[in-house]
């Protein structure tokens, strides 16, 4: 399909959901690392939260146009002034700020590979390839600091192999007499993946405990503090049974600040992305695990969360914190309207 006559091409549902979740998504960002760079203390760090920050600004200009251009209404999404307070003591240590970014890197070339992948118009397609040149900058500036500052956290080796072999027996998939199998390298990484961003999101929930105002919100964050502490030493339990490290959690780079940081708005929007995140990363683990028990575990960890991201956007709709994404047509409505003025 090609545009003709100067004629611009719609954009589709995909390409408008994609960019009006990106919009919300960069809004967001901007509170959060203008934040970070304000109190950031490492000389090493700020460059780098500096760098995500810019990234996300110019994001905001280039889809603001998007949007302006083809007469849709600009997301309100998150600001400064209503969403963050600068002045605002130092919740989070700068390591946890940069391993915060490298984590939001690595999903973010995730979710830009999926806006690439459903990007039809040539404009569309050329600014998500672009955004994903620039995270890619983002992650690998991001992983080398924390490689040369002994932050990063490898997933366990494995010995080479110097033979190839062919599965013989039902044993690789279900349990026999309550043995299990030694983890394959890809249930490894996925338990490994999954504990990380567990304890990453136990941290970053921690904090926003701290700062919360609303009663209710506050209880939603102690809730989920528990349940990815829970689902951190579950995947650790499964690493340990075959005699695999458990990486490090961040719970000791929080500050003791209950000072008004963040709004409760925006902090639900973060816990309830992460939610959506952990649902989406558990689905591929279970494809990615023929062990039965695996495959169980990862089902009944998701259902749960499911239930803690339901309970999240009742809150979000009863403070009118959740902004309605675009919508297709309710054509039963359309039609009541129109029997109503005939």
């Amino acid at each position: 399909m090609k545009e003709e006559e100067g004629k611009q091409i719609r954009l589709t549902s995909a390409e408008l959901g994609q960019l009006w979740t990106q919009y919300l998504n960069d809004t967001a960002s901007i509170c959060m690392l203008t934040y970070f760079l304000e109190n950031a203390e490492d000389e090493e760090v700020k460059p780098v939260i500096g760098h995500a920050l810019e990234l996300s600004k110019t994001h905001i200009q280039k889809l603001t146009h998007i949007f302006t251009k083809e007469k849709h209404a600009i997301p309100h999404g998150f600001h400064i002034d209503e969403d963050v307070d600068l002045t605002a003591p130092r919740l989070y240590s700068d390591s946890y700020v940069l391993n915060f970014i490298h984590n939001m890197a690595k999903i973010g070339l995730i979710a830009y590979s999926g806006s690439l992948a459903v990007a039809v118009r040539a404009d569309i397609t050329d600014y998500y390839k672009e955004c994903l040149d620039e995270t890619m900058e983002l992650y690998k500036t991001s992983k080398n600091l924390l490689l040369s500052k002994g932050l990063y956290l490898r997933s366990p080796y494995f010995p080479n192999l110097d033979h190839v072999e062919y599965v013989k027996e039902q044993g690789f998939v279900w349990d026999m007499l309550g043995e299990k199998r030694p983890l394959s390298a890809l249930e490894v990484s996925n338990l490994y993946s999954n504990l990380q961003r567990n304890a990453l999101g136990a941290a970053t929930l921690i904090g926003f405990s701290q700062v919360a105002q609303d009663k209710d919100v506050k209880q939603f964050f102690i809730r989920g503090i528990d349940i990815a502490t829970h689902h951190v030493k579950t995947f650790g339990k499964k690493l340990e049974e075959s005699y695999l490290t458990v990486p490090m959690t961040w719970a000791t780079e929080i500050t003791d600040s209950t000072t008004y940081t963040f709004s409760d708005k925006i902090m639900m929007f973060y816990t309830s992305a992460l939610i959506a995140l952990s649902v989406g990363y558990y689905g591929t683990g279970l494809a990615q695990s023929p062990r039965v028990d695996l495959g169980v575990m990862y089902n009944k960890l998701s259902v749960k969360i499911q239930l803690y991201a339901e309970d999240g956007a009742n809150i979000m709709i009863k403070n009118r914190w959740l902004e309605q994404p675009p919508m297709a047509s309710d054509r039963d409505e359309l039609a009541r309207r129109n029997n109503q003025n005939m």
